[in-house]
């Protein structure tokens, strides 16, 4: 089995939206090479050894995304498949549109094959449990320790689907969810990925999760999770598609039903779907959003105000937001 390898050429502070954005077009799974140090958490969490000097960091990452060549030399990307040509010029378009309010750095894309290997595991030996605040994460290749076992323990395998819980992103959210959530919440997850958000409102307290997303990979991802946490299959209903463009969707979620609409996406994403979810929000219910890298806010902020919500909250970890909106109670 063949790879081909897109490597992107950047800097370090760009890794993260570049990483996002990709993913969109059905790049995941990024390979990160810099020269930035670990901090002693991140030394911990990894159980790596590092050597005691390194190069000194130059700002400069390099991120490669590895998609499998097919024997007539395609590519199958989110169900279509397309050949390499095409997908550079996708690729190369995306990272254009970042140029625009996103210091990317050089931003050149260099294509290369690789031979089979084991890419989508080789990642699970540096990723090991880690707390959330109170709450335990466990890959689903690692055991609880018995002093442990007292604590909100969520075991998550994210598989080929986006979401470990380590992200800020996602951690921002979670922290929302946990403030706003009753036993009586119904919540709608846009963009579920493993399920990690969805997962952790039912264990909160959430009475029925619909979660949708764009990639048919999370469908085993969330059905794994959920068995691995002991979650009614019947509280959580994943549908594939997109929410923002596909009237079925729309439809399948249900309209003015749901207490809570959390969406961790990027700010482009969020002013499209901001517009649509408060057709799918109760009166008076809350939305979360994420993904919002610091500089972008002021964007979400005014799709969020123009669908007629008010701004609650606004939450910061590292450079990303979290705004958190309310539905009014109408007239």
């Amino acid at each position: 089995m063949k790879w081909v390898k897109f490597q992107i050429r950047t800097t370090v502070e760009a890794e993260d939206i570049i990483i996002s954005t990709l993913y969109d077009i059905g790049l995941e799974g990024a390979q990160i090479e810099d020269k930035v140090p670990l901090t002693p958490l991140e030394k911990e969490q990894m159980f790596v050894d590092i050597l005691p000097q390194g190069e000194e960091d130059d700002g400069i990452a390099y991120l490669d995304f590895f998609l499998e060549k097919k024997s007539d030399g395609t590519l199958e990307v989110c169900g279509e498949t397309v050949d390499v040509d095409t997908m550079l010029e996708r690729v190369n378009e995306e990272l254009e549109g970042l140029r625009a309010f996103c210091a990317i750095g050089d931003g050149t894309v260099t294509v290369s094959e690789t031979e089979d290997i084991d890419w989508i595991n080789n990642w699970k030996q540096y990723f090991h449990q880690f707390y959330i605040d109170d709450i335990l994460v466990v890959p689903s290749w690692e055991e609880v320790k018995p002093s442990d076992r007292d604590k909100i323990v969520l075991h998550i395998d994210p598989g080929t689907a986006f979401g470990t819980g380590m992200h800020e992103t996602t951690q921002l959210c979670i922290r929302q969810l946990r403030r706003y959530i009753t036993s009586e919440t119904r919540l709608l997850d846009v963009g579920t990925g493993s399920g990690i958000l969805a997962i952790l409102s039912l264990m909160f307290g959430a009475q029925h999760v619909f979660g949708t997303d764009l990639d048919p990979c999370a469908v085993d991802a969330v059905a794994q999770n959920c068995e691995a946490n002991h979650i009614d299959a019947r509280s959580f209903e994943l549908t594939i598609g997109n929410i923002i463009t596909d009237e079925n969707v729309r439809d399948k979620a249900g309209y003015e039903c749901y207490d809570i609409v959390v969406a961790n996406i990027l700010a482009d994403v969020l002013v499209d779907l901001t517009p649509v979810v408060v057709r799918h929000l109760k009166a008076g219910g809350m939305y979360i959003t994420s993904g919002i890298i610091s500089g972008r806010e002021q964007m979400v902020r005014e799709a969020v105000q123009a669908a007629g919500f008010e701004i609650v909250e606004e939450t910061y970890q590292g450079e990303w937001v979290s705004v958190t909106a309310r539905k009014p109670m109408g007239p």
